[in-house]
This record gives structure tokens, sequence and C-alpha cells, in this order.
């Protein structure tokens, strides 16, 4: 599991593991949102799995799904409503963490320049440069 910070409540990171949630709250993390669908995944990893273990480590769990389909402006308001309300660092997750990238930078537009959002995700390792004329 590598957890790579975008901001100090924001983090991302590649496919986690049921057991990884007890590292994942010692990190200080309070809420993992899982953006991965099921199908893409194994059943030993799918959203409801994930949740119970999750609630093992004292961790809220949220399933929000994404694909290129469904990155639309009502799930970039509800993955950042979730950031928001969290009571601490988010931590969220998917196949690379490339589509938990794309959500935040997509969230930033209109607050940020493009060049500081794609700063932000660089710096995190993940170069969204072809996002650009999203970006604003």
């Amino acid at each position: 599991m590598l957890i790579r910070a975008i901001t100090e409540k924001y983090a991302v990171s590649e496919q986690i593991a049921p057991e990884d949630f007890p590292a994942i709250s010692e990190a200080g993390f309070t809420t993992v949102i899982c953006n991965r669908p099921d199908i893409e995944n194994p059943p030993f990893l799918h959203a409801h799995v994930m949740a119970e273990a999750a609630a093992l480590a004292g961790l809220q769990f949220v399933n929000l799904p994404l694909t290129h389909q469904t990155m639309t402006p009502d799930n970039i308001t509800k993955q950042f409503d979730i950031v928001e309300n969290a009571e601490g660092p988010v931590l969220a997750y998917c196949a690379s963490g490339t589509r938990c990238s794309v959500i935040w930078a997509l969230s930033q537009s209109g607050k940020q320049s493009a060049d500081d959002i794609l700063a932000q995700t660089a710096q995190a390792g993940y170069d969204l440069s072809g996002l650009r004329g999203a970006l604003g």
C-alpha cells in the first residue's frame, strides 16, 4: 500500500486490502473512499467486504465507484462533500490512485489555477497534464 498525499486532508492510494485498514487507521485517517467499481475486483476486494474491514478498524467507509462515464459533476461534489464533512484525513483508493487524483483535480477547477492543481498531483506522483483543458 502506497499512500500519496494530495493535501493535508486528502490522500490517494492504489488498491488496498482488508488487512490494510488497521495501518490506515494508525496513520490517522478517519474515512476511506472506494472509487473502484466491484466489477474490476475479485470478490474478496468488493466494497461490502472492504466496508466490514474498515468498520472493524474504526474507520468510516464510503463506496463511490468511478469510471469515465461516472466522473460527473454530481459525483465530484459527492466526493468532496465526504472529504469536507469527514472528522479527519480521508484516503481514497482505486486501481492506481489516478481516478482519485483526477476527481480531486476536477474538484479544484475554478478554485486554483491549472498549474497549481497539476503541480500538486505531480508532487504526489500523478501526471494529469492531459486534464489541463478541463481545469479552466
